[in-house]
C-alpha cells in the first residue's frame, strides 16, 4: 500500500511549496491518474513517491512504513525493488537493444545476468515485442518505444510503477494500447495483489481511462 500523509515539498528555502500537506491512499490494483494544471507538481510528485527527491514535510508511506525519511542504502534499495518508472520519451539508451534496456532495472535490483534476460524476454514477448528484442530504440515505433519502457519498470515485479506522460508523444490508438498493458500491470502484481499505478496527465482521455482521479 502506497500512500502520502501531509506532504509538501519545495525545491529549494523560500519556493513555492508543492501539495500543501496532501494526504492520500493510493488504491492497489487501480490507475490513479495525476492531473493538474502545469506548475502544479504532477512530476515532481512522481518523483517524492518514488524517493527520487526528499520532501519537506511530511511522509511516503509504503505499507505503512515511511519511507521517505529512512537512510540512503534503504531508499536506493526500494526504489530499484519496489518502484518502476515509465518516462513520457521512454528514456531508452540508443545504443543498446531493447532487451538490455528492458533488463538493467533487474540488474541494479541484484538479479543475475540470466535471470533478468529470461524475464526481460518474458515481458517483451507478453507485450508483442518479442521479435523486436534485439533491436536499437531508433529501430522501433513511438508506442513500441513505451511498451518497452513499460517493460523495464515491470522487470523487478515492482509494487509501484510511475508513469509520466507516458501517452504523451503518441497517437490514440497506442495510447489506448499503453493504457491497456498499464491496467492488466496494476491488476497482476506480486502474488496474486495488485500494483499501484500512478500517472501523470493531462490528457482526458488518459483521465476518463482511469480509476481514480488525485487532482493537484
Amino acid at each position: 500500500m502506497l500512500a502520502v500523509e501531509d506532504l509538501s515539498f519545495a525545491y529549494r528555502k523560500g519556493a513555492e511549496e508543492l501539495f500543501g500537506g496532501l494526504t492520500y491512499e493510493f488504491t492497489a490494483g487501480a490507475i490513479t491518474a495525476v492531473t493538474g494544471p502545469s506548475g502544479r507538481g504532477k512530476s515532481t510528485l512522481l518523483y517524492v513517491l518514488g524517493l527520487l527527491l526528499t520532501p519537506n514535510r511530511g511522509a511516503v508511506l509504503l505499507n505503512g512504513q515511511d519511507i521517505s525519511s529512512a537512510p540512503d542504502t534503504v531508499r536506493s534499495r526500494v526504489r530499484a525493488q519496489r518502484v518502476g518508472f515509465v518516462f513520457q520519451d521512454s528514456a531508452l539508451d540508443p545504443t543498446r537493444t531493447v532487451l538490455d534496456s528492458v533488463l538493467e532495472p533487474a540488474l541494479y535490483a541484484g538479479s543475475t545476468l540470466a535471470q533478468a534476460r529470461r524475464r526481460g524476454r518474458e515481458l517483451l514477448n507478453d507485450m508483442g515485442l518479442g521479435s523486436r528484442a534485439d533491436h536499437r530504440p531508433g529501430e522501433i515505433s513511438g508506442g513500441q518505444a513505451q511498451r518497452v519502457a513499460l517493460c523495464r519498470a515491470l522487470v523487478t515485479d515492482p509494487m509501484v510503477i510511475l508513469a509520466d506522460e507516458p501517452t504523451g508523444n503518441l497517437d490514440r490508438d497506442n495510447a489506448a494500447r499503453v493504457l491497456a498493458a498499464l491496467s492488466a500491470a496494476a491488476g497482476s502484481g506480486e502474488q496474486g495483489v495488485g500494483r499501484t499505478v500512478l500517472i501523470a496527465t493531462h490528457d482526458p482521455f488518459v483521465i476518463e481511462q482511469a480509476d481514480e482521479v488525485l487532482a493537484l
